[in-house]
């Protein structure tokens, strides 16, 4: 299945017994570059996404991409964000070749989505092995997810798919990053010009129920806060390069937070 069901099995697959073996047999393209690699397994709970879960790796991934064959557009979209993600996080060259190739992904060419999916893996494998329990660098693999979590959280869990909230929280990561003068407005550009040309929100709607104090409490929630300090993936430098901080300008955070609910006000 997709993320959904993996995070369940392994979670599952994790208490029961105190833990017995499980594979995950992803079906989607969030599921396939992303969740089903790496061992992280829970459920949501109102508090937050995935606050209830343990690390509980599978015995195998078994990925069969003809399984995207009846995939609905809007999860193929909503899995693209986290291919996009390890482009920004720490591949250049993956970043470049997506913005050339993006419409073939759309279009579900086989050569291309197969690349897209392996180069993804291999990313989050070197990650994952480098900080498989999450005490440093494999946290950069939520850029955008502290944003994306809270807006999912927020605007009532099903409302988004989990790559839309994403892609919605790296335009924001992105953002803040320029406001900071961590990258240059034109890279800025760039990741707002391939999340749109892979059809995905980078702003909120005008019937979002989000607010500015939704996201400082849903975000103050987030399981990265450490010694209730707020810390952030963003974006710093050249492209594929990123820092994952708490300190940070705390006015950036405001004025980015506060220029997407005024979307909704417009």
């Amino acid at each position: 299945g997709g993320g959904v069901i993996g995070d369940m099995v392994g979670f599952a697959s994790a208490i029961y017994q105190r833990g017995v073996n499980f594979i995950q047999i992803p079906t989607t393209v969030m599921a396939m570059v992303d969740s089903s690699v790496g061992g992280k397994t829970g459920v949501n709970h109102p508090l937050g996404k995935n606050m209830i879960g343990a690390f509980h790796q599978p015995q195998c991934v078994f990925i069969d991409t003809n399984t995207l064959n009846t995939l609905p557009d809007r999860e193929l979209k909503s899995g693209i964000s986290e291919v996009v993600k390890y482009g920004l996080i720490r591949d250049a060259p993956f970043f470049e070749w997506q913005e050339e190739n993006m419409p073939k992904l759309l279009q579900r060419d086989p050569e291309a989505t197969r690349y897209a999916i392996r180069r993804s893996c291999e990313n989050k494998a070197e990650v994952v092995q480098a900080d498989e329990l999450e005490a440093g660098v494999r946290a950069t693999l939520n850029l955008g997810h502290t944003f994306g979590h809270a807006i999912e959280n927020g605007s009532g869990y099903g409302t988004w798919l989990h790559g839309e909230g994403v892609s919605i929280g790296t335009a924001m990561a992105a953002t803040m990053s320029e406001k900071m003068g961590w990258i240059d407005e034109g890279l800025k550009q760039r990741i707002y010009d391939i999340l749109e040309s892979a059809d995905l929100p980078v702003k909120l709607p005008r019937d979002s129920p989000m607010k500015v104090e939704t996201f400082n409490k849903l975000m103050s929630l987030d399981k990265k806060v450490a010694d209730g300090q707020l810390r952030l993936i963003l974006l710093q430098g050249e492209l594929g390069n990123c820092k994952f901080t708490g300190e940070f300008d705390t006015d950036a955070l405001q004025e980015t937070i506060e220029e997407f609910i005024k979307d909704i006000e417009g």
